[in-house]
């Protein structure tokens, strides 16, 4: 039997791997397992990878190769990668033998019962249910996708949608809210289609049809102590009028839209099996902003991602999506350069736009995003907001408003954390904003 006390845990990529994280976290901790800052000291290192981008496949293979040296000294140790890195397993126990456990996405709970079932735990074991949580938390919906972008290893990692059933998340989110945490993000690869897989069951409507995204909302919007719920990533194929109105109606849903546009022309649509048109995303977008009309301040803010470089992207249709960029003027762009992917249906395309091209693409749209929404942020100064105080960091508090705007204040008299402030901004910029606290909101 060995022993082991202490776990190091490295995560990179997308929401969905921080919620995995925290996951496998608290069940180490239960275990009786202490983290610790510095992998050389850990009996257990848990890799949690991502190869949604060539580039962030690349700090995985660097981050495990680097681990050779440590299994070498400490052979009785456990080294664990998880994650969208793994695909085949096999191939990668020949490519890293020195690995001892490889977990696909969201299988965290293998590592528990491997731990558990090979004796591998602390000798003392006091398990805590109360380790410390955030004030915002990321809480899983579904997992895996029913799309098909040509582009994308999601599907091929992750596998076809799967939905948890709404009392499950609801549970969850209710253990969250006595623990301390004040806002959740409901998390999908495509939360717009959540629930189709499920039984049927209309909580909301008492309708004899699947659960929705809509039913969700209203059910844990019933949760007390509950401040804010968000949600993401949307598809903008699959978002209906029934959710818009959801928000609207709901106060506690915050009106923040995560909807991934990817380019702004028709044929690089096709190409990449994104299943709508740019005047059909246009349209959508309308729909949502009138909805929220408000002459005086932005009351809702749209998030998009765009690839640039796309196998076959003329310069004509890279300026498409430039020039939509400039019209529609979102709070954030999410721009990432192509990367292939091998599996995918867009790796057997021609990669023909070349990396210095790419890049410089890539450039111009953030260089565009951080004018645009520099003049967007500059609309708050000298408005009063309301922003959720999650931590404080070099004597400043921070935390974000309803349409999920980064704010600084200072106070140094109150505890402000996981508590609604209103501050007054007077300072702006495309990131962030700087502001004077006038009061807490409700009092």
């Amino acid at each position: 039997m060995t022993c082991m006390s202490t776990f190091y845990m490295w995560t990179i990529g997308c929401q969905m791997n921080v919620a995995d994280s925290w996951r496998l976290e608290r069940e180490l901790r239960r275990l009786g397992y202490r983290e610790t800052r510095q992998a050389e000291n850990a009996d257990l290192i848990v890799l949690n990878t991502c190869v949604v981008r060539q580039r962030a496949e690349d700090k995985c293979i660097g981050r495990i190769t680097s681990l050779k040296g440590w299994k070498r000294r400490h052979s009785h140790r456990l080294l664990v990668v998880m994650g969208c890195l793994v695909g085949d397993a096999e191939d990668l126990k020949s490519d890293y033998p020195y690995v001892d456990l490889f977990i696909r996405p969201s299988a965290y709970m293998d590592l528990v019962h491997h731990l558990c079932d090979n004796a591998l735990l602390p000798r003392r074991q006091i398990p805590s249910l109360s380790d410390p949580v955030p004030v915002s938390m990321h809480v899983p919906i579904s997992y895996g996708c029913d799309h098909h972008c040509t582009y994308c290893i999601v599907r091929l990692r992750r596998g076809p949608e799967r939905s948890r059933p709404i009392l499950e998340i609801v549970h969850e989110v209710e253990s969250l809210v006595q623990r301390g945490v004040r806002e959740i993000t409901l998390l999908g690869q495509n939360v717009d289609s959540y629930g189709h897989d499920l039984p049927p069951a209309r909580p909301h409507t008492g309708e004899n049809s699947s659960p929705t995204l809509v039913d969700l909302l209203y059910a844990v919007h019933e949760i007390k102590g509950l401040e804010r719920i968000r949600f993401l990533t949307s598809h903008p194929a699959d978002m209906q009028p029934a959710i818009i109105e959801a928000v609207a109606a709901l106060p506690r849903v915050c009106p923040h839209f995560e909807l991934p546009i990817q380019s702004g022309d028709d044929q690089v649509l096709r190409r990449m099996g994104r299943g709508y048109t740019v005047d059909q995303y246009k349209a959508l977008i309308a729909r949502i902003r009138e909805r929220f009309l408000d002459r005086q301040l932005p009351t809702c803010s749209i998030a998009t991602d765009v690839i640039v470089g796309f196998p076959g992207e003329s310069n004509a249709q890279y300026e498409a999506t430039y020039r939509t960029l400039e019209e529609l003027r979102f709070d954030a762009v999410h721009v990432a350069a192509y990367s292939e992917r091998p599996g995918t249906p867009a790796a057997r395309l021609p990669d023909d736009v070349p990396r210095e091209e790419k890049e410089r693409r890539r450039r111009e749209v953030d260089d565009l995003q951080a004018r645009i929404v520099g003049q967007i942020n500059a609309r708050f100064l000298g408005k009063t907001v309301e922003v959720l105080a999650e931590t404080r960091r070099k004597g400043r508090w921070q935390g974000r408003t309803v349409t999920h705007k980064l704010v600084h204040f200072q106070d140094q008299r109150h505890d402000w954390r996981g508590k609604i402030a209103q501050v007054r901004i007077t300072w702006t910029g495309p990131w962030s904003m700087i502001g004077q606290v006038v009061g807490e909101a409700g009092q």
